[in-house]
């Protein structure tokens, strides 16, 4: 097999039927860059630590560089001065679900084609195959020490683990934070009817989610049961994990590699105690006011162990704000909800720093995916991008860096679910599908609808009749992308252990 890195992504049930209507992006081009060669102290001079920070549905509208902050209640001044220090994306595009961003951060693929396209339902075979090659995975054979703190959501099967993906080290959860309230349905003291104890949860019936410390190599360990005392401290457990993994292995003059998929603010949405009724504008605020200082504390655990110049920090959200009450979250200008293809469910923000590497205060218009952090920090680490499978990121490490003003990639097609939504392209967007929020109905359209981004930011206008011509770069996308799905057909979702293509 070859990289495919001109395939984007396509419904393959759905697709005939839409693309005579349908609209494509432009071609995924890779771009080849040397390796860096910044210095480390005492081992592996070449290799620049990585930290992400990722957000778990924070919205475009929350943080104060991105028109929130006091506005909803809190301000954010450490995420805010992290902006001020590198570069700011004003066009950082995720999927449209957990498990999918998440899937495509860590293989560089889109999640339909690795069977993730979709939060499992209970019951369900849940995660990556073992054949996926995760940017762990990547870092790991180039010597990093790799560690992940937090939500894993891409598979809860022992062999499917962080630490069976290329991680060293895991503390958190193999699902979702949502579960929580099931520890809750028999719970007569709050505001919430209960449910009774013979209709209610039973722990029999389903197990409440378990909370695990991994080494790999080893078995998983169970630490703790995620109940409600349990979620409201869990972010601290994250930080305070990340932070000892940071200055273990910068004392040792290992690079590192550290994922912390944060809790917040993933419904339901509480502060720890140390922080509930801090801002006196409620448990939204209160949480916004908890995650900037859980960031501060790993941006000042990088700077202590005197490797700040030296390490690449990104912090960035894997969806759009929450849809459910009472814990909504915000999309800023855009509209809409994740699970959707609206920009309010695309658009996440995403911030990166590199000092002396990537130029401070630099804002950014330019279109970014979430696949694009597979082949950038692959070279960043010195690591090769796999070529037996298509890979849809693109390096983005020049314009990172500032030595290019667009970025590598002018569009991408917007999943929800297995269902081929929308695509963007430059500053255009057509939607296939339209649903505003995640409870509502997806309804297809007789005639895709084409907006204009930058006149129109809540996708209201459909000017589809007066621009006719951006099908043309569209088109091509589809015709390659049937190609490249008839030479790589998707990973069905639930698939086994072993898997081959």
């Amino acid at each position: 097999m070859t990289n495919d890195q001109n395939g984007t992504l396509s419904q393959p049930t759905q697709h005939i039927a839409l693309r005579k209507a349908a609209v494509g992006v432009a071609v995924l081009i890779g771009l080849h860059l040397p390796a860096s060669t910044l210095a480390q102290s005492k081992i592996d001079a070449q290799r620049p630590n990585v930290v992400i920070i990722l957000a778990d549905n924070l919205g475009y509208g929350e943080l104060g560089v991105y028109g929130g902050g006091i506005l909803r209640g809190a301000p954010t001044p450490r995420i805010d001065k992290l902006a001020s220090e590198g570069l700011r994306l004003l066009n950082f595009n995720v999927e449209a679900q957990c498990s999918p961003s998440r899937s495509a951060l860590m293989t560089g693929r889109f999640s339909i084609r690795s069977g993730t396209y979709a939060v499992p339902v209970g019951g369900q075979a849940d995660g990556m195959t073992l054949w996926e090659v995760t940017i762990a995975e990547l870092l790991q054979k180039q010597g990093y020490a790799t560690g992940m703190w937090g939500k894993w959501h891409l598979g809860s099967a022992e062999a499917r683990l962080p630490t069976g993906q290329g991680f060293d080290e895991w503390y958190g959860i193999p699902r979702t934070y949502d579960e929580v309230l099931w520890t809750a349905q028999n719970e007569t003291q709050g505001l919430w009817p209960s449910l009774g104890d013979r209709q209610g949860w039973n722990p029999n019936i389903a197990a409440a989610e378990p909370i695990f410390e991994a080494r790999a190599g080893a078995k998983p360990r169970q630490v703790a049961t995620l109940t409600l005392d349990a979620r409201r401290t869990m972010e601290a457990n994250i930080t305070s994990h990340a932070v000892d993994f940071i200055k273990r292995n910068a004392a040792d003059g290992k690079p590192f590699f550290a994922y912390v998929s944060s809790s917040m603010v993933h419904m339901p949405v509480l502060p720890n105690p140390e922080f509930a009724g801090k801002t006196g504008n409620g448990d939204w605020a209160d949480c916004l006011a908890e995650m900037d200082y859980r960031a501060g504390q790993i941006l000042d655990a990088i700077k202590d162990a005197g490797v700040e110049d030296n390490t690449v920090v990104i912090f960035a959200s894997d969806n759009g704000p929450e849809a459910t009450n009472p814990w909504q979250g915000d999309s800023g200008p855009w509209r809409g909800t994740y699970f959707t293809a609206t920009e309010g469910s695309l658009r996440a923000p995403f911030i990166v720093r590199w000092p002396g590497r990537i130029p401070a205060g630099r804002v950014s218009n330019e279109i970014v995916h979430i696949v694009d952090m597979l082949p950038t920090l692959a070279h960043v680490g010195g690591a090769p991008v796999p070529n037996d499978r298509p890979i849809d990121g693109v390096d983005q490490l020049d314009f990172f860096e500032g030595k290019q003003e667009q970025s590598n990639r002018e569009g991408f097609p917007a999943y929800v679910a297995d269902r081929l939504s929308a695509v963007k392209w430059r500053n255009w967007k057509m939607h296939f599908i339209w649903q505003e929020n995640m409870y509502d109905a997806p309804i297809t359209l007789a005639e895709p609808k084409v907006i204009n981004l930058l006149t129109d930011l809540k996708e209201e206008r459909d000017v589809a009749v007066k621009v006719g011509w951006v099908a043309m770069p569209m088109m091509k996308i589809l015709t390659d992308w049937e190609a490249s799905l008839k030479k790589y057909p998707p990973i069905k979702m639930g698939t086994p252990d072993p898997y081959k293509p």
